[in-house]
């Protein structure tokens, strides 16, 4: 468990200091009107403009929820939510799949057999879902705990689910707040830390009657 808490961390400090670094800069060149602008920008291909910043969120320190907003803004709430959470999905099922593909030899020998075997269980039992659904609202854990259930070799079915159920709500949420040209904040952290467990819950109990 030890060297699983410490691949957690590295990687969580691998998103956190670029944003040490070029927070401010970010700040100043990612704000809501900036990234309208570069959206509007590209014409037809604005929607791509935004996914394509969603997706390499797991690479560079995007904004993601600005983005969110922005696509809110341009598209509508319904369009610009879809886009947002299918961006969101995209980073995720990216993130997934790369640690996927260390293969199960690497894997080991990052996290040792025994580290292996703890995030397996964890990974493959319920409190995988909820953590892959809770932590698409929070800053930072997303791309760590997508990684951490790629390399848990996590069910892929179960993490799409749980995947979808954290990523759409938020993308809707911002995208509606882009929308109407309100900032809400706290409305926004309500609704994006609410609904998620809301809706894995719901899958759960489908799921669970299914079987």
């Amino acid at each position: 468990m030890k060297r699983l808490i410490l691949i957690f961390l590295i990687l969580a400090l691998l998103v956190i200091v670029p944003f040490l670094i070029w927070g401010s800069h970010l700040e100043e060149s990612m704000s809501l009107d900036r990234t309208v602008e570069s959206m509007r920008s590209a014409g037809a291909w604005a929607w791509a403009v935004g996914l394509g910043l969603l997706i390499i969120d797991l690479f560079l320190p995007i904004l993601g929820t600005v983005v969110m907003s922005a696509l809110g803004l341009v598209y509508g709430w319904f369009w610009g939510g879809l886009l947002s959470g299918l961006g969101s999905v995209g980073a995720g099922v990216l993130a997934y799949g790369l640690s996927k593909r260390l293969g199960r030899r690497a894997t080991i020998w990052l996290t040792g057999e025994k580290g292996l075997e703890e995030g397996e269980k964890l990974f493959s039992g319920e409190t995988g879902g909820w953590l892959v659904a809770l932590s698409r609202w929070m800053p930072v854990l997303p791309e760590v705990v997508a990684c951490m259930a790629g390399l848990a070799r996590m069910p892929f079915g179960r993490f799409f689910a749980a995947l979808c159920a954290g990523s759409l709500p938020m993308g809707f949420v911002f995208a509606w707040i882009g929308a109407s040209g309100e900032e809400q904040p706290v409305l926004a952290l309500v609704l994006s830390a609410g609904l998620p467990p809301l809706i894995w819950g719901i899958f759960r109990l489908i799921y669970r009657g299914l079987r």
